[in-house]
């Protein structure tokens, strides 16, 4: 219906959906566009005023800055979203944080993306891997996935030259007191994280381990001693308002939160079911003072955690540890580096369905699981459970007192009958119909 009256109602204005909706455009195009139209430009001039200096409440007491505010809610800038790694990305993420600022208090739990949704799927980075690194980590189960993930980087020119870049910069000593340049350090890991593209950096980050020292690869992947580790763990709370005061810390921080906060409403613990978006995000904070990392090179369990803790909270404990466990017990995060590192991905809606498949016969008891299970780091979280054990197994279907028609509808909607080879219950069943049939035919036809 909305299709017919999308294509019988005239034209949307420009710079509009068909629903009415403005298409955001970044905030650089956006902030032209608004410097184009006087009423606009004044307006976000004197929003820039209001905002300086003052706190939120001060300026909504103040008529001009109110108008100011309304208007600017009207224009582009208002919907407006930034591109992770454009051309002008700190000069886009500034135009939005001068408008969403004003919003806001500023001091959410939560903060709203500045960056433009990923639509894509882990299932073509796994892909890309293969063509560009012509090495499979899944290939061969008994391999070191990390190791194998550097000899793949090596392979790549623009890799390996960022890589040994952010290695050597992260490894210089300057003195005897101070072993590395930090600064220097989170600079040449945002270029690599930045530049390089995810075939790669994914797998240096997210490859699966079964024994410690492919573990400890892992865990050194960022020269966590100068990018991660410090003399004294600061509050996460404190660590977190450093990390506002710069935009770019801040964007990656609540990209992190948007893409990679724990639904329950989902199959796979992620917003969206994608995990592509989640593992983008979390690379997108290495680099920066919110860095996060392996806390330690065990193969039972995965635990990521930037370098802080809630020691000293006071009566913001409570609020420090919900924020602490956003990393450390994060099953969409969890879920999303198990899911790259077993090689699985999640597709709930394919762009195009696939043709209905027949089941062949079944050979054995136990589910088909992926080929390196064994080589995951911690147990599958429930919520990776309940999206596995949701297709059932047929056997176990057949036992099921449920009618034979809703088990053809369950297993194969597109198929009208179902055959098991194995059921001779179902043979049986037909042996019986089948001298039926010719009665019943002779009845129709009198």
């Amino acid at each position: 219906d909305e299709i017919l009256c999308s294509l019988a109602g005239p034209p949307s204005p420009p710079g509009q959906d068909p629903h009415g909706w403005r298409v955001p455009v970044d905030c650089v195009r956006a902030n032209e566009l608004c410097a184009a139209e006087p009423s606009c430009s004044s307006r976000h001039r004197t929003l820039r005023q209001c905002l300086a200096g003052r706190d939120r409440n001060t300026m909504l007491a103040n008529k001009e800055c109110q108008a100011a505010l309304e208007v600017l809610q009207e224009s582009p800038l208002y919907d407006c979203r930034c591109k992770r790694g454009m051309k002008k990305e700190l000069q886009c993420l500034q135009i939005y944080w001068s408008i969403h600022l004003g919003l806001t208090e500023g001091e959410e739990f939560y903060e709203a993306s500045p960056y433009e949704p990923v639509t894509s799927r882990l299932s073509d980075i796994f892909r890309l891997a293969s063509i560009f690194s012509g090495m499979d980590p899944a290939a061969n189960s008994k391999s070191n996935h990390c190791l194998d993930a550097a000899k793949a980087c090596n392979l790549n020119d623009n890799c390996k030259r960022l890589r040994s870049g952010y290695i050597s910069t992260c490894s210089k000593e300057i003195s005897a007191t101070e072993h590395c340049s930090r600064r220097k350090c989170h600079k040449a890991l945002r270029q690599f994280f930045d530049r390089v593209p995810s075939e790669y950096t994914y797998r240096l980050l997210f490859c699966s381990c079964k024994d410690q020292a492919c573990a400890e690869r892992r865990r050194q992947t960022i020269v966590p001693s100068c990018s991660y580790e410090d003399k004294e763990k600061p509050n996460c709370l404190d660590l977190r308002n450093t990390c506002r005061t710069d935009h770019l810390c801040r964007s990656r921080l609540a990209d992190f939160h948007a893409n990679c906060q724990a639904s329950f409403q989902s199959l796979t613990s992620c917003p969206g079911d994608n995990y592509q978006a989640c593992l983008g995000s979390y690379a997108g904070l290495i680099g920066f003072e919110m860095t996060p990392n392996y806390v330690d090179a065990s193969t039972a369990s995965i635990t990521i955690s930037p370098w802080c803790s809630c020691k000293g909270s006071g009566n913001m404990e409570e609020e420090c540890e919900k924020f602490l466990r956003d990393f450390t017990e994060n099953p969409c995060l969890r879920n999303a580096i198990q899911a790259f590192g077993n090689g699985t991905d999640v597709n709930l809606s394919p762009k195009n369905p696939s043709p209905p498949i027949t089941l062949p016969p079944k050979t054995e008891k136990s589910p088909a699981l992926p080929d390196d299970i064994n080589d995951s780091n911690t147990m599958y979280d429930t919520s990776v459970i309940t999206t596995c054990t949701s297709v059932q197994d047929p056997d176990e279907t057949l036992l099921s007192p449920r009618p034979q028609t809703q088990l053809t509808t369950d297993i194969m909607p597109d198929q009208k009958t179902f055959v098991d080879q194995k059921a001779g219950g179902s043979r049986h069943w037909a042996g019986r119909i089948l001298p039926v049939a010719p009665i019943l035919l002779l009845k129709l036809a009198l």
